[in-house]
């Protein structure tokens, strides 16, 4: 397939570029996937050992390991959702923008419920924190399945996702494989 596209800087690129930039993108959200699931832990882990704030009573963000591991990872994680949408605008994919930048505002959500939870205790923190972890955890594993696995196979489909018609290679909504 010969098609071109119009990447950020206004430079022509190929098919086959974009595939390759897609494909990065699925890794890219891969990973923040397998690191949402490491903060999750964590954030369990400090639940059931850790000593829980009250509203008389805050907990410093670096009072015991687990907490402090849990805090470095969701900067961490901040920091791979900008990255991941600022990857996700360059290919100019649509689906990938937005659940991209829903992603992270999901992750800035988890992080400001966290630091109240810090310093309340409250229970609408917990579950704000919750909530937004399984927006963003799904957010990033939509994209793991609906992006190409390798460029070979994302030369065929990479302009029709969420774009074109459907395709043969394309389920009904648009999504590889389905």
């Amino acid at each position: 397939m010969s098609e071109t596209h119009t990447d950020a800087s206004g430079t022509r690129t190929s098919g086959q570029d974009q595939a390759i930039r897609l494909a990065r993108l699925r890794g890219a959200s891969f990973g923040v996937v397998v690191m949402l699931i490491v903060q999750f832990i964590l954030g369990m882990i400090y639940n059931l050992y850790g000593t829980a704030p009250t509203s008389t009573k805050s907990i410093g963000l670096f009072s015991s390991p687990d907490l402090a591991l849990h805090v470095i990872l969701g900067i961490l994680l901040f920091l791979a959702a900008v990255a991941q949408l600022v990857r996700a605008i360059g290919t100019r994919h649509k689906l990938s923008m937005w659940l991209s930048a829903l992603g992270l505002l999901s992750i800035l959500g988890a992080g400001f419920a966290g630091l109240g939870f810090t310093g309340s205790g409250a229970a609408g923190a917990s579950l704000g924190m919750s909530l937004a972890f399984a927006v963003a955890l799904a957010c990033y594993a939509i994209l793991v399945f609906a992006l190409p696995s390798s460029a070979s196979r994302a030369s065929t489909t990479s302009t029709t996702l969420c774009s074109s018609p459907r395709s043969p290679r394309l389920g009904p909504r648009g999504i590889v494989g389905t």
